[in-house]
């Protein structure tokens, strides 16, 4: 099966269907950052985000999926090598996700932690080998503070068996990304299993893109997408209308500009240099201000398209309903700013 041969196959569905999660695996997407040496394909980062806009246009589930999943494997570039090497080459082809909101705490015991606490917004929960989470660690039931007097965090990796998933994904878009929250209960970690996001343990270059810059591209890619599906979709009802010619630019605009900008941050690396903090600033202001401008175009267009376009049965109202979902990611919402 192609690309294309999955169009429809996500439509209303509230997981995603055993032959898409099929075709991932055989493709290796949850792996496209990983590393060739652990089994990865070991893209780059304008190859990767092409890679991750094509499956936010075919379906939105399917593309925030694989982008949060897939960003959750980078973490293979934080991870200690003997670890790395332990989960990515048993065979068992991990899939990697969870949360980056601070919700628990880990006690430091021995040569590990135990972990408690509840998480939200675990992409693809329902699918995942391994859950990653972010934790406060504390001594004798007291926060350990870093040199800058704020509590210090680190993030774990833990087995499936080793957290319960809630089932508490109700929202109107995404549904099949099975985002659940879930809990851990006074479970021991072995140290190994820690890792610090500014700590890199493999050599690859895509680990030198800097987190929040990946973050940001990575999750604009699936905006793109999406408005570029919703616009095909539109053309299908009322034809190259000039009421869409909004939509149309504003979307081309927006393509064009994640690519130079990841161009910009992949030649830096090659040369060897670091991509500076005004850069990733930059780049986050300018994926913010491009979504805000898609949802607006969108939200123009969708009164001109008729009652077909909020049918249940119409890919426009999901198409609609997955864009405005994702906008509610907090990474390009007012509370998610950088500053």
């Amino acid at each position: 099966m192609n690309m294309q041969g999955l169009k429809g196959l996500c439509f209303g569905q509230e997981e995603l269907p055993k032959e898409v999660l099929d075709w991932i695996a055989q493709q290796n997407l949850w792996n496209l950052w990983v590393p060739r040496c652990y089994g990865g394909l070991e893209l780059s980062l304008t190859e990767g985000l092409e890679k991750l806009k094509e499956l936010a246009r075919i379906d939105g589930s399917l593309g925030w999926t694989v982008t949060l999943c897939s960003g959750a494997n980078f973490f293979i570039g934080n991870l200690q090598k003997e670890v790395a090497a332990e989960i990515f080459m048993n065979g068992k082809k991990p899939i990697f996700g969870g949360s980056g909101g601070v919700f628990g705490t880990a006690d430091r015991q021995g040569n590990g932690y135990v972990v408690s606490g509840k998480w939200k917004y675990a992409t693809g929960a329902r699918y995942l080998t391994h859950f990653t989470l972010n934790a406060k660690i504390r001594e004798e039931g007291r926060e350990v503070l870093t040199d800058d007097g704020v509590p210090l965090v680190r993030s774990f990796v833990l087995e499936r068996d080793d957290v319960e998933i809630c089932r508490d994904w109700d929202t109107m878009g995404l549904r099949a990304t099975t985002t659940e929250s879930f809990t851990v209960e006074s479970q021991w970690v072995d140290g190994r299993y820690t890792f610090l996001y500014d700590e890199l343990h493999q050599p690859h270059l895509i680990f030198k893109v800097p987190f929040s810059a990946f973050a940001d591209l990575t999750l604009w890619v699936n905006y793109i997408g999406m408005a570029q599906h919703f616009l095909e979709e539109a053309q299908n009802i009322v034809g190259p209308e000039p009421t869409l010619n909004k939509l149309l630019s504003i979307t081309a605009s927006a393509a064009q500009l994640a690519n130079e900008l990841a161009q910009r941050v992949e030649q830096l690396v090659h040369s060897g240099k670091q991509v500076p903090e005004e850069m990733e600033l930059e780049i986050h202001q300018e994926a913010s201000e491009s979504v805000r401008l898609l949802s607006g175009a969108m939200i123009g267009a969708y009164p001109l398209l008729g009652i077909r376009a909020s049918s249940m049965q119409n890919p426009l109202n999901q198409i609609f309903r997955d864009y405005f979902t994702a906008t509610q990611h907090h990474i390009f919402s007012a509370g998610g700013k950088r500053s």
